[in-house]
């Protein structure tokens, strides 16, 4: 097959290119024949769309056109040429045709129709060859870019922190074991507990919830840094919002107050659905009508108001409502939804937590722009937010976003190393454990401040797909972990 340069087929498709010799490898999606002309549909990955490849049944020996089949491998070489038919703009005339794996068509369980995204779970090895899939991934990897660009243009500094620790940033203890010990016959202390001190670490430690803590290390260092990382939580929650293994962004940064955070986290995401919006277009289309399908299937007062490019739009255009926690429980407490009793989780008052109803209510209906709420009751928060001079709220800010509530969570940090005692005592945070956080506040402390992004969330808001599960490759939850 010399004389043929290999292309990736978003090349051939986005260019303007035709009668030139080309050769593609890809799988195949579909295949028609008859007497005279054979049709094959290959997708290479590289773009949703597919290239028609036109043969003559003639010229290929009869076994090799039998065992074409969708999910087989092929390499094919042939002239491009501007298509004759509709949809689209060149296909590949082919002079060969090379087999490179076979499909058996009665084994293949990603056949041309339309699939359940809960079948397409059980096969996970083979779902990113689907429209859906291939489409989620390739926007995955375009927020991934954009991720790393945002921060490389600002001057941040991108930090590895550790996947196994001794700490518990968030205090609620649900977290993964990390041990060597025999777990059927451990070592015993002479209280009959656990030896830990005769583990590989020499101390009990865990799969991290986040990089925060020694983010914040980094930042009071090198002054502007983020993580971005996989992260652990053994909740045992099955639920289309949580996954157990997922990867988080955590951005710190020395000498921003509060009002810095907030700026920096409305700039990010903005950042983010804007590049979306312009890189991924064809994949956001496809989206945004299966999207638009699905709402189709649900009783009108469940559907969502606004299409998939609508929301983003909605996120890269419009600018965010700033509104304090108390602010926003008054006009809940006010709402028609509350009154009627409409919503699931009434607001009993101040110091309520926040459901995703409520914050759907203030950014769809009330304020019709996403919003970012902020100074928190010091109870529903971590023991790392700065407290308020009025004793009762903590500097922290989330910001809430159309479908699906809270996209992100930060705070200005505690840099008063009393205060942060007096809340860790409060807490019930083990001195000890962190003496080392607690140190930084003694050391040339300054003001500083951060905040998480789930990366699952975003890329399910940017995608449309309506479980976490379906945004990640291999999706870890309770009682699954088989591929």
């Amino acid at each position: 097959m010399s004389g043929y340069k290999t292309y990736r087929i978003s090349e051939l498709i986005a260019g303007d290119q035709a009668d030139i010799p080309v050769k593609v490898k890809g799988w195949v999606r579909n295949k028609r024949e008859s007497k005279n002309v054979i049709f094959i549909s290959l997708n290479d990955g590289s773009t949703i769309k597919n290239l028609q490849v036109v043969g003559d049944p003639q010229i290929f020996a009869e076994h090799l056109t039998r065992l074409i089949n969708t999910g087989c491998s092929l390499a094919v070489s042939g002239n491009l040429q501007a298509s004759q038919g509709q949809g689209q703009a060149v296909e590949l005339q082919a002079e060969e045709i090379e087999l490179l794996g076979e499909a058996d068509p009665e084994m293949y369980p990603l056949q041309p129709k339309k699939h359940s995204l809960e079948f397409l779970r059980e096969i996970a090895h083979l779902r990113p060859r689907s429209q859906t899939f291939g489409a989620v991934f390739r926007v995955r990897h375009a927020l991934i870019y954009a991720v790393h660009t945002f921060f490389h243009e600002r001057g941040f500094y991108n930090i590895h922190t550790p996947i196994i620790t001794g700490s518990d940033a968030e205090g609620a203890g649900e977290m993964f074991r990390v041990t060597t010990l025999d777990p059927q016959r451990p070592p015993l202390t002479e209280q009959s507990e656990v030896d830990h001190s005769q583990d590989f670490f020499g101390r009990e430690t865990n799969l991290t919830v986040s990089g925060q803590l020694e983010a914040e290390v980094a930042a009071q260092a090198l002054g502007l840094v983020y993580t971005f990382g996989p992260t652990f939580r053994a909740e045992n929650s099955n639920t289309s919002r949580h996954l157990a293994e997922f990867w988080m962004i955590e951005p710190e940064m020395a000498f921003y107050d509060l009002n810095d955070n907030m700026d920096l986290a409305e700039d990010f995401l903005k950042y983010l659905t804007s590049y979306a919006l312009e890189h991924c277009q064809d994949d956001l289309a496809f989206l945004d009508k299966r999207n638009q399908e699905e709402e189709n299937q649900k009783p009108q007062h469940l559907r969502q108001e606004m299409t998939l490019i609508e929301r983003l739009q909605f996120v890269s255009d419009n600018k965010f409502e700033r509104v304090t926690y108390t602010e926003a429980i008054e006009i809940l407490r006010n709402s028609k939804p509350h009154k009627k009793k409409k919503f699931q989780f009434l607001i009993e008052g101040w110091g309520t937590d926040l459901q995703s109803e409520h914050e759907r209510y203030l950014v769809e209906k009330h304020f019709k722009k996403p919003v970012i709420l902020f100074d928190y009751p010091k109870e529903i928060k971590s023991f790392y937010m700065r407290m308020n001079e009025d004793g009762k709220t903590v500097a922290a800010m989330d910001v809430l976003f159309p479908g699906i509530g809270e996209v992100i969570g930060g705070s200005q940090r505690e840099e008063r190393l009393q205060q942060l005692k007096d809340r860790m005592k409060e807490m019930n945070v083990p001195e000890q454990e962190l003496w080392w956080y607690l140190e930084l506040r003694k050391f040339g402390t300054v003001p500083h401040s951060g905040f998480g992004l789930g990366f699952e969330r975003l890329v399910q808001f940017v995608t449309g797909m309506t479980n976490i599960r379906d945004v990640i490759p291999f999706p870890r939850t309770p009682g699954n972990a088989e591929f």
